[in-house]
């Protein structure tokens, strides 16, 4: 039964790995979609047996600090907390926090950036766009909760720079009650500005160090 078990981890390490590594190198940002990729090419069909969130982006974390020896991708997280800060400034009265991949250490110039912000409707984030001249898609964005409950919420798409950035609208509620993290289920607050700002600055230890 040990040996079984340890074949079963080593295995589910491997699948970690492989699906880690399509996401650093091949752009891909769904862990779903990576793991069923590192899966069928491993030809494992068995569900049971496949890599968790969190244990995909351990594997992940592990890949770019290996293949970040210049300091590139360091220096592409302190870009993206800069251009996260100035966005987080711009829609400041709508209490943004950072979410996803960049408040995890784990993304890219690709992934760009997520905020959530908090409004009675999406009205408030459409005026402030049209105010500033800032040219958008509008989307939604499935978010789950406790309980099992996923819910859609509108979202908008702009492009700052060269980095994409995701807006996703909440109810004010939600800053007391936040939907949970894909990666560890758990409730996703978030950080504000401040936290971001000092993330920027080198002050605070980043998630991926």
């Amino acid at each position: 039964m040990r040996a079984a078990n340890r074949r079963g981890d080593l295995q589910r390490q491997r699948l970690a790995y492989e699906a880690a590594r399509i996401m650093a190198e091949q752009g891909v940002h769904d862990f779903e979609r990576a793991r069923r990729k590192a899966a069928a090419r491993a030809g494992v069909a068995d569900r049971r047996a496949w890599p968790r969130n969190d244990e995909i982006q351990e594997a992940l974390r592990q890949h770019q600090r290996l293949f970040d020896q210049d300091g590139t991708r360091q220096a592409e997280l302190g870009q993206l907390y800069r251009q996260a800060s100035q966005a987080m400034r711009l829609f400041a009265d709508l209490e943004p926090r950072l979410v996803g991949p960049l408040l995890r250490g784990t993304a890219d110039l690709g992934t760009g950036i997520r905020l959530h912000l908090f409004a009675d409707g999406p009205e408030e984030v459409i005026f402030i766009l049209i105010d500033r001249g800032i040219p958008w898609q509008e989307c939604e964005r499935i978010l789950g909760h406790s309980g099992g409950r996923r819910q859609a919420y509108p979202a908008f798409r702009f492009v700052a720079g060269d980095i994409p950035v995701e807006l996703v609208v909440l109810p004010v509620r939600a800053l007391r009650h936040p939907p949970l993290d894909s990666v560890s289920e758990r409730p996703e607050p978030g950080a504000d500005l401040a936290e971001v700002e000092r993330l920027a600055s080198g002050e605070a230890r980043r998630p991926a160090e």
